[in-house]
């Protein structure tokens, strides 16, 4: 059985990395897919290792922001590391982005297995608890996913309290 997601509150931090708009009607469509690039790109020149500002306890985020609307509408993914303030090293790496995660209560729902599909399949759960649970409202500021290992991840969903 599936865990139900814990609410938990987190503070402000920043992550920083590269980044691309999207939609979630274009990610299922691989032609027009940006986010398997987006991974590929910040593995392949060991964006992990470029950030020297880098902070935290060294695990890699995927941050949603920027949202256009909600799901269905456009949005920012930033492939990255929690940087330390201030962030002045990143001036150096022209293609390097800053977002800062909102404060606030965030629902956060475990994944675990084989990439990508695990991440796939806890978003689609992530939907599915919305969408059962409709007195819960998404923020859509800013959520992310902690990755805590190879294969096991923590979305992160702020919701509003």
């Amino acid at each position: 059985m599936t865990p139900s997601p814990v609410l938990v509150q987190i503070p402000a931090f920043s992550v920083a990395g590269i980044a691309v708009r999207t939609r979630n009607s274009d990610e299922s469509n691989p032609a027009i897919a940006r986010l398997g690039g987006l991974w590929n790109r910040f593995f392949s020149q060991s964006w992990e290792r470029q950030l020297p500002a880098r902070g935290g306890d060294g695990r890699i985020f995927g941050v949603y922001s920027a949202y256009e609307s909600d799901e269905q509408g456009a949005f920012d993914v930033t492939a990255g590391v929690a940087v330390a303030e201030p962030c002045s090293t990143l001036e150096a790496e022209p293609d390097a982005r800053r977002v800062d995660i909102q404060p606030g209560g965030y629902l956060v729902f475990h994944g675990e297995g084989d990439m990508p599909q695990m991440v796939v399949d806890t978003w689609l759960r992530v939907w599915r608890y919305f969408a059962e649970n409709p007195q819960l409202r998404r923020r859509f500021a800013t959520d992310f996913e902690a990755y805590e290992g190879p294969d096991q991840v923590a979305i992160h969903v702020g919701v509003v309290l």
